[in-house]
């Protein structure tokens, strides 16, 4: 593995000591999307790196039973970066890691290897996943009530207040670290805010996703407020998605781009989407994994609701951006379910295998939505055949469990143990006592 590895290592190393870097926290996620990881000292960054470093994996959700605990990471060289807002003397570095089993096999509970199992087998079929997300998130005064930092609104433009300083500081540290960003804007909600990071393939923008959420939070931290990925910390307010854009390519050339076309999509993009509408209703519990999530998925707060797809119309599930003539690469689909809280690695995975499935199995393409489908009376979305999202994490469940698609993108490990922690979740929800209901039923009943 170190000579597999010796161009990369020695990059690490001249970096680490240009940088004076002392400790390096290596990072890994468990199957919910808790960013993980412990730190060594620069000095066994080499011993990490070719036998990988031990640690108890019984007390990580998802990973191990007791007596099976033993695990290893193996940091990957190429996601060495400095933690910029970190001391520059005796500075601190991350690395992401892949998991192992103690004989050096790939461990089937790390997030990160379904992902690249998942990736592999793409690029057997001769593609390469790419994808742009869109972060929601919001800063509040502190972690202990949803009470906002601002009072703006889209695309305001108040500069000098903290939330604002916040996000512009946030961008000069990601850029920092080698993640681009493509925009940064405040959002529809009180202090409600949105992040783009700049497209790339699935396995780094995922990393980046975990990156870019640990650093908005430590900033807000740093300066005494809190940063939340909660789907729907505010009622009567927008909840916080992460838009999805996707596209296949083959090489240099975007899989997705038709020239002959009347909109600039291929076949190989319309069967994605139909396969992404298929089986959207079963992968919604990894892309919406909280109980909390199916607060954001109602009617009225610009939230994906129905399952349909449209060019350029943003009430759908599915949205087609309009082509740019001249710019192949910008043909793409954006996927809207997914709300920041989900497990990047997961969603990723279960978001490919349904395109790929369409893809597959040639699935036809249902015709795109004219008008406003959250419009619609039941009755003309029942003759249209479009079908609504799970309604509850206890229902998103029931899908979830039949699901041989979900089964295989996330293999057998995790696919148990996401079940599993799920339903443990629903059923604490269920026996829950909301401040809902005292209010509304304990002065009349």
């Amino acid at each position: 593995m170190l000579q597999e590895n010796g161009a990369e290592l020695e990059y690490v190393l001249r970096s680490a000591q240009e940088n004076d870097v002392k400790f390096i926290r290596l990072w890994f996620t468990d199957i919910l999307g808790n960013l993980k990881g412990f730190a060594i000292t620069v000095d066994d960054l080499v011993d990490a790196i070719e036998q990988g470093v031990g640690f108890d994996g019984a007390s990580i959700e998802g990973f191990a039973r007791f007596n099976e605990s033993d695990m290893r990471a193996f940091p990957e060289p190429a996601t060495f970066s400095l933690l910029p807002w970190r001391p520059r003397q005796n500075a601190v570095a991350r690395m992401f890691c892949d998991i192992r089993t103690p004989n050096g096999e790939p461990f089937a509970g790390d997030p990160r290897i379904a992902l690249k199992r998942n990736l592999e087998r793409l690029a057997k079929a001769g593609f390469t996943y790419y994808v742009g997300p869109e972060i929601e998130f919001f800063y509040l005064k502190d972690a202990n009530s949803p009470e906002p930092l601002d009072y703006s609104g889209y695309f305001d433009q108040l500069t000098g207040q903290p939330s604002s300083d916040l996000r512009r500081d946030t961008v000069l540290n990601l850029a920092d670290m080698g993640i681009p960003v493509k925009y940064s804007h405040h959002e529809a909600a009180y202090s409600q805010h949105e992040i783009d990071l700049q497209y790339t393939d699935a396995l780094t923008m995922a990393d980046s996703v975990m990156t870019s959420k640990l650093v908005i939070k430590e900033l807000a931290q740093l300066s005494g407020a809190h940063a939340s990925f909660m789907p729907k910390p505010l009622s009567n307010m927008n909840g916080s998605g992460m838009h999805t854009h996707q596209s296949l390519f083959r090489g240099n050339q975007n899989a997705f781009h038709d020239p002959d076309d009347e909109n600039h999509l291929s076949v190989i993009g319309k069967r994605f989407i139909a396969g992404l509408i298929r089986h959207a209703p079963e992968i919604t519990l990894v892309t919406n994994q909280w109980v909390n999530s199916y607060k954001r998925l109602v009617p009225g707060y610009e939230a994906p609701v129905y399952i349909s797809w449209a060019h350029v119309n943003r009430a759908d599930l599915i949205r087609v951006p309009a082509y740019k003539p001249g710019f192949e690469s910008s043909v793409r689909i954006e996927y809207r379910a997914p709300d920041p809280a989900c497990n990047p690695y997961l969603a990723f995975s279960v978001m490919l295998s349904a395109g790929l499935k369409g893809i597959e199995e040639e699935y036809p393409v249902p015709p795109p939505v004219e008008g406003n489908v959250a419009m619609m009376s039941n009755e003309e979305r029942e003759a249209r055949g479009i079908k609504s999202l799970p309604t509850s994490l206890g229902q998103a469940i029931e899908l979830a469990e039949e699901s041989e698609l979900l089964h295989d993108a996330l293999g057998d490990h995790i696919f148990q143990s996401f079940i599993r922690n799920k339903k443990m979740e629903w059923e604490e929800y269920r026996a829950t006592v909301t401040d809902y209901e005292i209010s509304k039923y304990l002065p009349v009943l």
